[in-house]
């Protein structure tokens, strides 16, 4: 960092006042698949731009509208985590989403179903089963990225796991199987959380945890990208996609009459494949 830039302040989300890393800029860029000179030459303009009290809100506008210029896949993957963020408001999308990524991990997956426990019933966001283990995964989608899911998250799924394992272990056709409970959420836990998870064996992903195996990481091994992040599609486009089931770019292309039927003229589904096809290339 030159000294022009080392001591400017970038205000984050949270509204933490922090050293401007432009270290950690340019690892943002090369993991969305960047080259190393597309994020010399977008961390060089950023730079130019930067003033003290800068939101990071700001800067990644700025990297953004470069990247697009550049390589759709390059900066759909950039925007991969505000992507992931406009699976709500209801939540249901991230559910879908949190299936499609288990069953490219070679398991058979139920989304929103209601199951028996020991005591009492409950409505569980999805149930993941590859012939050696069975979990059950409560989905915590928060519209925020600067909302996290505390310690109280962890030990309600927790004690409701327990009630579910009860009866699972009592079904013959799951002789066997290992249960395990998970809760899958797209920003972070708070340190009590990860705590309590980790002593109870409950386990968790985040955005960014575990290292090596978080959701960021199980995306981009997947290459399933959310439709929200196409700039080809408008958010109420977005908004009808989600409503009739559509989650993933990769499912669009097989889905072209669905797209007719929903209003879309041939022009605005050649663009939205085309965008899509790129992203997940």
């Amino acid at each position: 960092m030159n000294n022009s830039t080392e001591n400017i302040i970038v205000v984050k989300n949270t509204g933490e006042r922090v050293r401007f890393d432009a270290e950690k800029l340019k690892q943002a860029l090369l993991r969305s698949g960047a080259t190393d000179r597309e994020a010399d030459l977008v961390e060089k303009e950023v730079l130019s731009q930067l003033y003290d009290g800068i939101h990071t809100r700001r800067i990644y506008q700025i990297a953004y509208k470069l990247l697009r210029k550049k390589s759709h896949r390059t900066a759909g993957r950039y925007k991969l985590k505000k992507a992931v963020m406009e699976l709500g408001p209801s939540g249901y999308p991230f559910e879908k989403f949190m299936g499609r990524l288990f069953e490219n991990r070679g398991y058979k997956t139920e989304v929103g179903v209601t199951v028996q426990g020991k005591c009492v019933t409950h409505e569980i966001d999805v149930i993941a089963n590859n012939g050696r283990e069975q979990i059950m995964v409560e989905c915590k989608f928060h519209g925020s990225k600067t909302n996290k899911s505390d310690v109280k998250v962890p030990l309600y799924i927790h004690s409701r796991f327990l009630d579910v394992k009860a009866s699972w272990e009592q079904k013959e056709a799951l002789r066997g199987i290992g249960f395990f409970g998970m809760v899958a959420t797209n920003t972070r836990f708070t340190e009590d959380a990860v705590k309590f998870a980790n002593c109870s064996g409950l386990r968790i992903i985040s955005w960014d945890y575990p290292a090596g195996n978080s959701l960021r990481e199980w995306i981009d091994q997947s290459g399933f990208y959310p439709i929200t992040a196409l700039q080809s599609l408008r958010k109420k486009d977005k908004e009808l996609l989600l409503e009739n089931n559509l989650v993933l770019c990769r499912e669009l292309d097989s889905n072209r009459n669905l797209l007719r039927n929903l209003g879309f003229d041939n022009s605005s589904i050649k663009k939205i494949l085309t965008e899509a096809a790129k992203l997940i290339d």
